[in-house]
């Protein structure tokens, strides 16, 4: 047997190779290339594991901390990447992962994003992007529109105008709610006088300025996570963000905002920014967004929307009603990594105002100097990649018409399987869909007649029982790698309110088939049966509970 005994060398020449020569068609980067240009499915579906590895297990290969002193040869590395990274990656894309909001991607996005990487620009700046500054004004300008529709002189007064901006591109839905509420928070403590503003003079003294004892920002219990980390990183502080109740629906109680703005008022407390949400991370629900503008606009508050999941809705002629009232929003979310179908690490804020953004302005003589289009003047982050390019093919090729049908085929496909889940007798639908989200539970035909006549306390160990058996059927889907839904706790009215565990599902990717729902069902129950805890003791009880009625 023929010994390898190669060693690759760090030589000025060795470098300048790697920065300059591709490697060769079968070498076993070419190979993958070819691969995934003809077929990346296939490729994805042929590479990773269809059984999940123990995490301390694939640790082990990812333990050492040292530099490697050596270096490797390109072909050798990528068979290390190949078995011991991707084989043990998460199959997003596959039409039978439909448990979060990631999907297949249109293949034209692989090529372009290798002229993406190629071009290496930097968009904080125009000496580092060039096109890509006016090319991502001009997207901005597009989503925009989308929402807010304005006339094409507003287009053609504001997208390219230097000091202002229609939005900005961020890493995603987080970085887009920080900004749109530090774009809200320095609003509402502006320079005033001989105050220069919180931007300048901090928190401590624009609140002495203002005379208000505190700030807060109200948003639904259904509210991302995401706005914690806004509230904590804006000085504000996690617990003023200040939760309101949902109704059965999961939509923001009106009632309740009501009631809380009265209460801040009363002590001194000055709510400076209101959200509402389009499309719930749980459940995918939107609240009335409509009500809650008339509400921003009453108390003087900055209407913002996290439509990071449900803001793509608006390209379906169909569907786009269910976001009435987002016209009115100051600032909206959106992520085009979710519904847009472009890869991860794409979000977007979006303003009404094209002054809003002036008030985060900053500059710097090396870089951001004043009166140049740089775009990393109103953006939280500095060094950005050119993802707005992605997006731009994506509305170009795909277009309106063609996101439209997309959207309409998953609210549909939604509705279907949730028709599929309320048919057979050993599930139960726990939230409709009112976009591609929904959420649900298997409960053995004769527990939910159990569940019917059940006395308080055996009803709580029922509840207790199925919340048990849930999180095993979805751990144990999981890791047969045939199927993926996620789980999440909510609490249903219909089950007073109790903690409730439930399958949610996402069904954003077109390649998703009738057969694969059905097949998801089937599975699920078949892996209840594995269990030899949850649901030994849910029939135990369930039987008890209807001998004794």
């Amino acid at each position: 047997m023929a010994v390898d005994n190669r060693k690759a060398d760090a030589t000025l020449e060795s470098l300048h190779r790697i920065f300059t020569v591709p490697e060769a068609p079968e070498s076993t980067l070419g190979l993958i290339e070819q691969k995934i240009s003809q077929n990346l499915n296939e490729f994805l579906g042929t590479h990773i594991a269809a059984r999940e590895k123990p995490l301390i297990e694939i640790e082990k290969d990812f333990s050492s901390a040292d530099i490697p002193e050596n270096p490797s040869f390109v072909s050798d590395h990528t068979q290390f990447l190949l078995t011991k990274l991707v084989a043990q990656s998460v199959h997003t894309s596959a039409p039978s992962f439909i448990g979060h909001m990631t999907s297949a991607l249109p293949y034209f996005l692989m090529p372009l994003s290798k002229i993406m990487i190629g071009l290496n620009q930097n968009l904080v700046k125009i000496e580092t992007s060039k096109a890509f500054t006016p090319l991502e004004r001009q997207v901005l300008g597009m989503m925009h529109n989308l929402i807010f529709n304005e006339e094409t002189s507003f287009y053609q007064q504001w997208m390219h105008s230097a000091n202002h901006s229609l939005g900005a591109f961020c890493s995603g839905g987080t970085i887009a709610n920080i900004t749109a509420l530090w774009v809200a928070r320095n609003n509402v403590l502006k320079p005033d006088g001989e105050f220069k503003g919180v931007a300048n003079e901090g928190l401590f003294r624009a609140m002495k300025h203002y005379g208000y004892d505190d700030l807060a920002i109200l948003v639904s219990e259904r509210g991302h996570y995401s706005l914690k980390k806004a509230a904590d990183v804006l000085g504000i502080g996690r617990d003023c963000l200040i939760p309101i109740k949902t109704d059965d629906n999961n939509r923001i109680r009106v009632d309740d905002l009501t009631a809380t703005l009265q209460s801040l008022k009363e002590k001194n407390i000055k709510p400076f920014a209101i959200i509402g949400v389009a499309g719930t991370t749980e459940t995918g629900n939107i609240d009335p967004l409509d009500e809650l503008a008339d509400i921003a606009q009453a108390h003087d508050c900055h209407f913002h929307v996290d439509a990071a999941w449900g803001g793509a809705t608006l390209m379906s002629n169909k569907y786009r009603s269910l976001l009435k009232g987002i016209e009115r929003a100051d600032s909206i979310t959106i992520d085009a990594h979710k519904q847009l179908y472009v890869p991860m690490g794409a979000g977007m804020v979006i303003f009404k105002n094209p002054a809003l953004m002036t008030s985060i302005e900053h500059h710097a003589e090396y870089i951001l100097r004043k009166g140049s289009k740089d775009l990393g003047s109103h953006t939280l982050e500095g060094s950005r990649s050119g993802m707005a390019m992605l997006l731009f093919a994506s509305l170009n090729i795909i277009s309106r018409q063609g996101y439209e049908m997309l959207i309409n085929n998953s609210i549909d496909k939604a509705k279907h399987f949730a028709n599929m889940v309320k048919q057979d007798p050993d599930f139960e639908l726990i939230t409709e869909p009112e976009l591609c989200l929904l959420t649900y539970r298997y409960v053995p035909a004769e527990t939910q007649q159990a569940l019917t006549i059940a006395n308080a306390g055996d009803k709580h160990l029922l509840h207790d029982a199925l919340n048990d058996l849930t999180k095993f059927i979805q751990k144990r889907q999981r890791e047969s790698g045939k199927s993926f839904v996620s789980r999440t706790r909510l609490t249903p009215e219909k089950w007073d309110h109790k903690i409730t565990t439930v399958f949610r599902v996402v069904l954003a990717n077109p390649l998703t088939t009738d057969n694969i729902l059905q097949d998801v069902l089937i599975e699920q129950k078949e892996l209840a049966k594995e269990s030899v805890h949850s649901l030994p003791r849910l029939l135990t009880l369930t039987k008890r509970i209807l001998a004794n009625n």
